[in-house]
């Protein structure tokens, strides 16, 4: 019996435990029924029921025996059965002895329920609150059910239109497949692949390609380095495809039952699998990994000590140097004494998904979402009907433009899990996840050769100079993506040791439109030049504002990587004003800058100053949005 059908069970015998007598007196039938009693304690239910049933045949309005038989097939998930043997209950037992009505009201709620038979849960459910004693309705399982149906009464109107479907050939011809992801443009899926059901069917990755949303390519092993003679599943990737973890069970090299194992894809060729170590993994089972976009932060979820409950969501973060911190807990309100399952962070950094049995909800495992504010995630909200329904909801997928959710499916034989399907639908508007992302992509090459550099591209909020994507360009081609949420206030830093740096202001360059951005980077060179964008002053000022932090951060480490490196800070401005007014405003904002320099530490013969005024415009001083372009500072190598 699974954790969740014995508490189930434990609270369908609260009700009974009032009871110190039986409702028959026929000593062959109690003795039956005593001896199911006995057999359910060792746990052999099928002769249980037996005994049970002997016991309500023997005597037909025996309510004991009917009541825990019906338990029983409940927990065995006999749902059609349990509600067949209890109408054959109250048809024995009720015209005789009604004080039985609310137990059966009782049962019939539980198997309902269970069913996704709502409304008439509902309805069972209210006989009960009218006609149970007060101090059964002052009890733990009263309390949690009056909650649980009160639940579900509030989101019966408020059940959303969605239509599910299958994901067409040639996908879904495995016998199970699960736990979907996609890259940020939605031309790479990567899920779980096993063959059967038996113990010698293992899991393994796989991956279809796709240029649209409704034709993939067969799927095909994600990699003979990843997939092994162990079982591999449940992965995450980066934004961008070329960063992945997922999970290994009982390999050699394991920290416990199943540990996390991370491998990156360099040249178009994924490279061997590293074990995550004692930092991320533990003793006991880890499993389910979701990377943020950019593979900065990953969320797992594991049954380790020093949790809330059963399975429990931890988190780590990625260091520049590229180790790992230590694996948190990630607390209240996400965890609880029960089992949180199946992270997932959305694409903007700020909206976790999971699965957890230990929040209110309709089934055992529903699907929440919980949004960053305030520096921490909020209370956690239940998608709602019919995204979660009386079954279990595992995990869910939703692709960067918010337009599907993935998920799979498992399809019942014989009361087995079989089969189990990738499935997709359209995500409701009415569920907010944040502002629209916009997923391009482009290229990083040499201004010299044209050949292409692997560098950092780092997407940086102003505002605040935190970062919100940060990518690496592929060095076998240059390629890279890139995701930009809707404010335009941010910039876009493109550096890479020995190469002057690529600053775009996001806004004012459009580069968010721009499908195939080639970005040129000038390798460090006495004469070469770069315009110091992002650097902003008041209007007729000379002071630098806060938003220009990130781009003076920069320059300073650019220096600081480059020590034989002397520069130049030239100042420009507009053609409004006089020669002699721009000259001076020119300089002394060439100066403000060299001023933040020389107090984070360099030295003062490296940084030569000077202001040109609007002598040397970019382009003609025409219109405003020209005259923008010309107000700016630029670096040169000395």
């Amino acid at each position: 019996m699974s954790k969740l059908a014995l508490v189930f069970f434990l609270m369908l015998l609260a009700f009974s435990a009032e009871a110190q007598t039986y409702s028959v007196t026929d000593g062959r039938a109690i003795k039956f029924f005593q001896e199911g009693e006995n057999l359910l304690y060792l746990k052999r239910y099928p002769e249980a029921l037996q005994k049970y049933q002997a016991a309500w045949e023997r005597s037909t309005t025996f309510f004991e025996a009917y009541q825990k038989g019906t338990q029983l097939l409940i927990t065995q998930g006999k749902l059609t059965e349990a509600e067949t043997l209890i109408n054959k209950g109250k048809s024995a037992v009720l015209p005789l002895k009604n004080q039985y009505a609310v137990d059966f009201a009782w049962l019939l709620t539980s198997v309902y329920l269970k069913q996704g038979r709502f409304e008439e849960a509902s309805k069972e459910f209210q006989f009960v609150e009218q006609g149970a004693t007060q101090g059964f309705k002052n009890g733990t399982y009263f309390l949690e059910m009056k909650a649980k149906v009160d639940f579900v009464r509030k989101q019966l109107p408020l059940s959303l239109n969605i239509e599910k479907e299958i994901l067409p050939s040639p996908l879904n011809g495995f016998a199970l497949q699960y736990f979907p992801v996609l890259t940020a443009d939605g031309k790479q899926l990567f899920f779980t692949r096993r063959g059967g059901t038996t113990a010698l069917d293992k899991e393994d990755i796989y991956i279809s390609q796709s240029e649209s949303t409704k034709t993939w390519t067969a799927p095909q092993s994600v990699s003979a380095q990843i997939n092994s003679s162990y079982n591999e599943g449940t992965c995450s990737v980066t934004a961008d495809g070329n960063f992945l973890i997922f999970t290994s069970c009982d390999s050699p090299d394991s920290q416990g039952s199943c540990d996390l194992y991370s491998a990156e894809k360099v040249g178009g060729e994924w490279q061997a699998p590293k074990n995550m170590g004692t930092k991320i993994n533990s003793s006991s089972w880890d499993s389910q990994p979701s990377l943020s976009a950019d593979g900065r932060m990953l969320f797992f979820s594991s049954d380790r000590r020093g949790g809330f409950g059963g399975n429990d969501i931890w988190y780590a973060s990625r260091k520049a140097d590229g180790t790992w911190s230590e694996s948190k807990n990630m607390g209240a309100p996400i965890n609880t004494p029960k089992d949180e399952i199946s992270p997932f962070l959305f694409f903007n950094n700020e909206t976790l998904f999971f699965a957890s049995d230990g929040h209110l909800g309709l089934g055992g495992m529903d699907i929440f979402l919980s949004r960053i504010s305030k520096g921490g995630f909020q209370e956690p909200e239940n998608l709602g009907l019919p995204i979660n329904d009386h079954s279990d909801q595992v995990a869910l997928f939703i692709t960067a433009q918010k337009d599907y959710a993935y998920y799979s499916e498992l399809t019942m034989g014989n009361g087995q899990n079989d089969r189990a399907y990738l499935y997709r639908f359209k995500f409701p508007k009415e569920i907010e996840i944040g502002e629209n992302l916009t997923v391009t992509g482009g290229q990083v090459v040499h201004s010299k050769t044209g050949e292409p550099i692997s560098a950092s591209l780092s997407l940086v909020s102003l505002s605040n100079d935190s970062t919100r994507y940060q990518f690496q360009s592929n060095g076998a081609d240059g390629s890279f993506l890139m995701l930009y949420p809707g404010e335009d206030a941010a910039g876009l830093y493109v550096e890479k040791k020995g190469f002057l740096p690529k600053i775009y202001n996001v806004g004012r360059d459009s580069i968010k439109n721009v499908k195939d951005l080639k970005v040129e980077l000038i390798p460090v060179a006495s004469g070469e030049e770069f315009v110091f964008e992002n650097v902003f002053f008041g209007f007729d000022s000379f002071e630098l504002k806060q938003e220009s932090l990130s781009s003076l951060r920069r320059l300073d480490r650019f220096l600081k990587d480059n020590p034989k490196v002397a520069i130049l800070i030239t100042g420009h401005t507009d053609n409004l004003g006089s020669d002699e007014y721009n000259l001076k405003l020119s300089l002394q904002r060439a100066q403000s800058v060299q001023s933040y320099l020389l107090k984070a530490g360099i030295k003062s013969d490296r940084i030569k100053v000077v202001g040109k005024g609007f002598r040397e415009p970019m382009v003609p001083n025409t219109s405003p949005s020209n005259q923008a372009l010309n107000r700016r500072i630029t670096v040169s190598v000395q």
